[in-house]
């Protein structure tokens, strides 16, 4: 499946996930749940994230990231509390990426280098997943390539699904990132 690309996405940072919420409607929180949500301080779902790419390639070369996520607990990780992405390096052909994953129905969606796929699935503690992102580099690349891929979680308690992501915001709600930063070095 090819990228899609969504210009009017913006990302706060490479795992950051502003979109997981933002089309879900604003409903108010009663203060003592901001106060019990922002106590907490570990993640409910941390992830044991494997990234591979190759040391090298040719400028105008093929590329293959693979990216495989365990989900490390101590809780499973629901649907739309999680997802997997991060910035793909600048010599990348982004118009020639394109993804295969292990969970039918994965949609990625990109804007200028930062992707994130959401995985329609719930992953229990040892269940993993994974997904591969290939592409080709530009003929101008050069130097040493660095992409940053894993996954972001965020503690999104029970009956705070509908939340806008200002919402969750606003509340403090946790997120996470467990992320790999990996290098290509281009050669000629």
């Amino acid at each position: 499946m090819r990228i899609n690309k969504a210009a009017s996405i913006a990302l706060v940072a490479p795992l950051a996930g502003s979109l997981l919420f933002a089309a879900a409607p604003a409903s108010a929180a009663p203060a003592v749940a901001t106060k019990a949500v922002t106590a907490q301080s570990d993640p409910y779902s941390s992830f044991d994230v494997q990234v591979k790419a190759p040391k090298t390639a040719k400028a105008g070369g093929k590329v293959r990231y693979s990216v495989v996520a365990t989900n490390a607990g101590p809780y499973e990780a629901t649907a739309g509390t999680w997802f997997v992405g991060g910035t793909f390096p600048k010599g990348l052909d982004l118009k020639k990426t394109s993804y295969r994953a292990s969970v039918a129905g994965t949609e990625c969606s990109l804007v200028d280098r930062e992707l994130f796929c959401l995985f329609p699935a719930t992953v229990k503690k040892g269940e993993y997943v994974s997904i591969v992102f290939e592409g080709r580099f530009k003929k101008n690349a050069k130097g040493t390539q660095k992409a940053i891929l894993g996954v972001a979680s965020y503690n999104v308690d029970t009956g705070m699904e509908n939340l806008s992501k200002e919402e969750l915001d606003r509340l403090g709600i946790p997120g996470y990132a467990f992320a790999k930063l990996v290098k290509t070095r281009i050669v000629h």
